[in-house]
């Protein structure tokens, strides 16, 4: 049961980190002119803050990274950045093979975000968030 609530928390930590980078990456590119490749470089990175910060209150909530937050985020960032190789190469296949996704390219990172969910999970509560927290 835990397990099944933790994968609906981080499914929602991740639609809120997909609306952040989809949000940022857009904005970039339409508002600001941004090279849609050196704007996901920027979205990701807003994203990734967003969804630590959900799933260190939320869906991990009741396990422990034994770190203070500024280290624990950094160890976030660079266990992400696995799922976000996967991302980002399905984000830049799609914007290859596909002319449209220059114009919309929130659409190539909700592809990439689907693809590396399942990495991402893994690597936070297998590495990360591994140690229950006691009496939790």
């Amino acid at each position: 049961m835990r397990l099944r609530r933790e994968i609906a928390l981080f499914a929602l930590g991740g639609a809120i980190g997909l609306v952040v980078d989809a949000g940022v990456v857009q904005a970039l590119v339409s508002l600001a002119g941004w090279n849609p490749y050196l704007a996901r470089v920027l979205s990701f990175m807003c994203a990734a803050s967003a969804t630590w910060w959900w799933n260190r209150r939320h869906t991990f909530a009741g396990r422990s990274s034994g770190r203070s937050a500024g280290s624990e985020w950094l160890h976030w960032l660079g266990l992400m950045s696995l799922g976000a190789l996967v991302n980002y190469g399905v984000y830049a296949a799609l914007l290859l093979g596909f002319p449209f996704a220059h114009r919309w390219p929130a659409a190539a990172v909700a592809a990439g975000s689907l693809v590396a969910a399942a990495v991402n999970f893994g690597t936070a509560r297998g590495v990360l968030f591994r140690h229950p927290e006691s009496g939790a």
